[in-house]
């Protein structure tokens, strides 16, 4: 099994979910991999949560640990020695610190970007509602999503559309010279609330490109807020080394 590479908490995350077709992202797909769908319907989530006490190699780095990310991903699957592996690949990440977005495009090749971020979270707490709220800076203006919820989270119903999204243990990135990238992502089972009220803003839809435009520029067609936990993030491994890792 590979070495970690990461360790941290990934809390309160909002995840808003979009039909798309297929076809808008097969140039995205990493060679290995085929697009996973949920009863036959093919989505992209805008996702942004809190990455805290994060640990590389088991070493804090000062003014690196607690940050937060916004990201828009899609769901592949890979067929591994055990069966299938299903996974995610990220279009575009957002954090604050620039040598957090330069570590990930030069380990993983994957698309971060540094921007300016900030987020506000309020916990539910007896009849008071609670709510989380992402925003990054971007062109001199700031775009957010976020959602309202309430009550205590459930684990996610066997087969239902928020197990699917949350149960994505596997990472894959294409790199440079066309190969696949392959790491696992270990954490428990999330809790989750049904979002109340997902809201985005209306530029949020350019900042991912016009492939994303049909999908991004009508309301989600599920919402919710996931509790998080701790999780760890192997090193990643070359689809064709599998076999001696």
């Amino acid at each position: 099994m590979p070495s970690v590479f990461l360790t941290a908490e990934w809390r309160h995350l909002v995840m808003l979910n979009f039909p798309i077709e297929p076809k808008a992202l097969q140039m995205l797909t990493p060679k290995g991999t085929e697009i996973d769908d949920w009863e036959g319907t093919t989505y992209v989530s805008l996702v942004a949560f809190l990455f805290l006490d994060v640990k590389v190699k088991g070493l804090a780095i000062p003014f690196h640990r607690d940050f937060e990310e916004i990201n828009l991903r899609f769901y592949v699957r890979s067929r591994g020695p055990e069966g299938w592996r299903r996974g995610v690949v990220f279009v575009r990440e957002v954090v604050p610190k620039q040598a957090i977005a330069f570590l990930a495009r030069m380990l993983y090749n994957e698309n971060y970007v540094a921007c300016p971020t900030r987020s506000s979270v309020i916990d539910p707490s007896g009849d008071t509602t609670g709510s989380v709220e992402y925003g990054w800076q971007h062109d001199g203006q700031w775009l957010s999503i976020g959602a309202e919820f309430s009550g205590e989270p459930s684990l996610p119903k066997k087969n239902s559309l928020e197990e699917f999204i949350t149960e994505h243990y596997w990472g894959y990135s294409t790199q440079r010279d066309g190969g696949t990238v392959e790491y696992q992502v270990e954490h428990p089972q999330w809790k989750v609330w049904e979002a109340i009220a997902p809201k985005m803003s209306s530029d949020v839809v350019g900042f991912y490109g016009p492939e994303f435009a049909s999908a991004l520029g009508n309301p989600p067609s599920s919402a919710f807020v996931a509790d998080g936990s701790a999780v760890i993030v192997r090193d990643g491994i070359r689809m064709e080394d599998r076999a001696n890792a």
